[in-house]
């Protein structure tokens, strides 16, 4: 398995959170915005989540002016690049979306960064779109802390979804698109590995013929 991190333990024993309220009633549908550094990478874990009917790379915590990636790029803006997962809240939940986004998406303990890319639109945060989301976020990166999960603390920031902004068509599904690009191989390629060996039980089955 690739190395993870400051992961001090097999993201396989990662704990699940002990704070995950259950769907509202009547509810099919819910959807969460996670930013964890470059998001062709995040994308191509949460596409393979099984309960995951949708994932959309965008930019989040900025204006709409300045939601596109040249601008992005520059660091000057307040987006992070980000993703947006749709899911059925029946066959997965929100803790469990938090889950994979610590144990395997990317590393919840760097500061505006992630491996080689340096900048404030790379950093680690959760767009919390109510209080439920926002609490159990929170208790969750506290019972993180707490049971030292990490050999450094959580720089993960807690931020209110104001607008989730769709990134330019190119960036979308661009993992699965471009398999052989250097990038993809490097980063996106080990984590979708390290998902399948850590977490089979939780990957999406094939369709039967």
């Amino acid at each position: 398995m690739v190395g993870f991190w400051a992961l001090r333990i097999d993201p396989a024993e990662f704990p699940d959170p002990a704070h995950d309220p259950a769907p509202a009633p009547g509810a099919t549908t819910a959807s969460a915005v996670i930013a964890g550094g470059c998001f062709w990478c995040t994308e191509a874990v949460f596409k393979e989540l099984d309960g995951v009917t949708a994932v959309r790379s965008g930019y989040a915590g900025g204006t709409r002016e300045t939601a596109n990636y040249d601008a992005v790029c520059t660091g000057a803006t307040d987006h992070a690049e980000a993703i947006q997962i749709d899911y059925d809240p029946h066959r997965t939940s929100y803790g469990q979306i938090l889950k994979i986004f610590f144990s395997i998406a990317h590393d919840p303990t760097q500061m505006n960064r992630q491996g080689n890319d340096r900048g404030r639109q790379y950093r680690s945060a959760v767009f919390y779109a109510d209080d439920t989301q926002r609490a159990t976020a929170r208790a969750y990166i506290d019972q993180l802390e707490r049971a030292k999960v990490y050999s450094a603390p959580i720089k993960t920031t807690l931020e209110p979804l104001k607008e989730f902004f769709v990134a330019e068509a190119y960036h979308q599904d661009f993992a699965a698109r471009n398999p052989r690009q250097g990038y993809v191989m490097a980063v996106a390629k080990p984590k979708v590995m390290a998902l399948r060996e850590a977490f089979a039980d939780k990957l999406k089955r094939p369709r039967s013929a």
